[in-house]
């Protein structure tokens, strides 16, 4: 890497899970509108064809007229041929394949246990994780081998998990998770500016944030728009939508679109503890006892979110399998949008090329004062050259914490678990969680039953 006047050259990103159909290309395209830097981006995954793929589509945006920064894109069959030098590294991984989310997201069902999401928290959130660690160590290990001093931008979920995974490996490593969530919700905010104060020509930048908690269950204390607490607007807003939602977006088949959400979940949680929750209703709700949201297929309706059914996750897959085929052809031109995602934002500030304070996922170094040192939490950081300091946010307030504090203890539980390959502490977490609302019994039941079904992704347990 080398600079030129203003602008970050020869710049090298390793990209791990580069077969990507989604985040790789939403990487390109911002990578496309960077003006100020310019590079390689090595791509690396098992699927070798996918990341050939996305070669060619890659090294094709540099011929749209949008484009306004220069990449070569490489696929590369080694992970050390892609990290060797890098000056960034994504993950973005799936850890297996849908047939293990499947049985992740609905063998709970069996014992009336319903999920929305089951990547993060919950029994498939569990079995996920175990999954996972032992693939963030191999690639954390060869970070610390290739470039240990690259920066290492953790896309893939657990998100907790696996960034706290990377530094048990390489407790050196410069990693951190990067999760647009937090995103989402300061747009909620946006909205409920809009609709009681008649304010519209704010932007998300706007709000101003100060974000405590972990993973996907993250909670602001502060909310402000140049002099207006929004936490007074935001309490209008839940008073006027708590019972009926926001229904801007949602239409006679919301349900068939389970990424929309009427944010009833948020404005509960606001109601219940008077605090902003920061995340999707879909997360949130598996993060909460399951018969408060999460009770059965009906109340999730009721509560007018969506179950995210590995099907509809396979159907998509197929949609964007025919859509790689045709960008691969050129049958289909590649499109430059704006992703919302702060990635790129993230490496121009580690460049030098800008400052930039956002959401991150890192070690606990007393940013949040009454939960564990080195456990991985959720808090603004500021990003300068070469630095990330993450911004001191106080407490998780006392209302809020015995429900943060659970699920931090469980996350904790689970990487130890999973880096000692202990089933039975594993099992420990499994019981910990506050959807699973079991007898022992039937708790063993059921992670038995769903670890054998991941059981090839899980050899290692086993030795």
């Amino acid at each position: 890497m080398n600079y030129n006047g203003n602008k970050a050259e020869n710049v090298k990103i390793a990209y791990i899970g580069g077969g990507s159909r989604g985040w790789a290309w939403g990487l390109m395209s911002d990578l496309a509108k960077a003006e100020d830097m310019s590079g390689k981006v090595y791509l690396y995954d098992i699927d070798f064809e996918a990341a050939k793929h996305n070669e060619i589509i890659g090294n094709r945006i540099k011929d749209i007229p949008e484009c306004k920064s220069a990449w070569e894109y490489r696929a590369v069959r080694t992970i050390g041929e892609a990290l060797d030098g890098a000056d960034f590294v994504v993950i973005s991984i799936l850890p297996g394949t849908f047939d293990e989310m499947e049985s992740d997201v609905h063998t709970p069902e069996k014992y009336g246990i319903y999920q929305s999401v089951g990547d993060t928290s919950g029994p498939g959130g569990i079995i996920r994780a175990l999954r996972t660690i032992p693939m963030m160590e191999e690639i954390a290990l060869a970070v610390k081998e290739h470039c240990p001093d690259a920066w290492v931008i953790n896309y893939t979920n657990p998100m907790t998990v696996c960034v706290k995974a990377l530094y048990t490996a390489f407790p050196k490593i410069k990693a951190f998770g990067c999760c647009h969530e937090v995103f989402g919700t300061q747009k909620v905010l946006l909205t409920a500016l809009k609709d009681i104060c008649g304010i519209s020509d704010a932007k998300r930048d706007d709000i101003k944030v100060n974000v405590v908690g972990v993973n996907h269950f993250t909670w602001f204390t502060k909310a402000q728009y140049r002099d207006i607490d929004l936490f007074e607007v935001y309490k209008k807003f839940a008073d006027k939508y708590s019972d009926s939602g926001y229904e801007e977006q949602i239409d006679d088949n919301w349900m068939n679109n389970s990424f929309v959400s009427a944010e009833r979940v948020k404005l509960d949680l606001f109601n219940r503890f008077g605090y902003i929750a920061a995340a999707g209703d879909r997360h949130l709700a598996e993060f909460c006892p399951g018969h408060w949201y999460l009770k059965s297929p009906e109340q999730v309706k009721e509560w007018k979110f969506g179950l995210t059914t590995v099907a509809y996750r396979k159907d998509d897959l197929v949609k964007r399998l025919q859509k790689s085929a045709r960008l691969v052809s050129g049958e289909e031109q590649f499109k430059i949008e704006e992703t919302g995602e702060e990635g790129v934002n993230q490496m121009r500030a580690l460049l030098g090329l800008c400052d930039l304070v956002t959401n991150v996922n890192i070690p606990n170094t007393g940013q949040i004062t009454n939960l564990p040192i080195g456990a991985v939490v959720e808090t603004n950081a500021v990003f300068r050259s070469d630095t990330l300091l993450p911004v001191m946010s106080g407490e998780v307030p006392k209302e809020i914490y015995s429900l943060v504090s659970r699920i931090l203890g469980e996350q904790e539980t689970i990487v130890d678990a999973g880096v000692n390959r202990d089933l039975n502490k594993a099992f420990m977490a499994f019981t910990m969680d506050p959807l699973v609302n079991l007898s022992v019994c039937d708790a063993k039941k059921l992670f038995d039953e769903m670890v054998l079904n991941t059981k090839d992704y899980l050899n290692e347990y086993f030795n």
